[in-house]
């Protein structure tokens, strides 16, 4: 296997212990143990995303592997956003995480490190994101399902930009925003 060939130490578990031991109902069969990354320094002019108690794993790996098919090299999770490397957030992440510089337990005021715009999401404010020329790089701030980005975060943000719902929808899935923001921007930058 070639897993066993690159990894600094294999261990062997039976079957049956390794079932026990995942929380998925039917386990691949492989685990890993890594070291988390320990560089928590916002990189101040770098693309990124900016997660405002994101709670849901599922969508907050959905947006990592978002930003990182769009460009998008730092994410930055505020305090109150779901944990970057618990195990249902790897498994929605599909392998972002080993490309993105992942920064967690981040208050606001640890944002005026970023010397990029400041870019937020509503259902009520700014224009619609297909009439807007979207700054390069930027910092695209998605918040919590329910309430969305802060009040202080919108405050501080550069630009306000809607997404048009044709269909009447009030509202659209935080990772579903995300991907149509990132890619949008990714268009931008070509």
């Amino acid at each position: 296997m070639e897993y066993a060939q690159v990894a600094t130490k294999s261990i062997v578990i039976p079957g049956k212990l390794f079932r026990e031991l995942s929380g998925l109902e039917s386990p691949a069969g492989v685990g890993f143990v890594l070291d988390l990354p320990t560089d928590s320094a916002i990189q101040s002019k770098a693309p990124s995303v900016i997660l405002d108690r994101v709670q849901d794993a599922g969508n907050v790996g959905s947006i990592l592997r978002s930003a990182g098919a769009f460009g998008f090299r730092q994410v930055i999770a505020l305090k109150g956003t779901a944990a970057l490397w618990s195990p249902k957030v790897l498994r929605a992440g599909m392998g972002a995480h080993f490309g993105l510089a992942l920064i967690e337990g981040v208050g606001l005021e640890d944002l005026q490190a970023l010397q990029v715009p400041i870019l937020v999401t509503s259902s009520h404010l700014g224009e619609l994101i297909q009439d807007l020329r979207l700054p390069q790089p930027g910092a695209w701030a998605f918040g919590h399902e329910g309430q969305g980005v802060c009040a202080e975060l919108m405050a501080r943000a550069a630009m306000h930009v809607r997404i048009g719902q044709p269909g009447g929808e009030e509202s659209l899935n935080v990772a579903a925003a995300a991907a149509i923001c990132l890619h949008a921007s990714s268009l931008a930058s070509i």
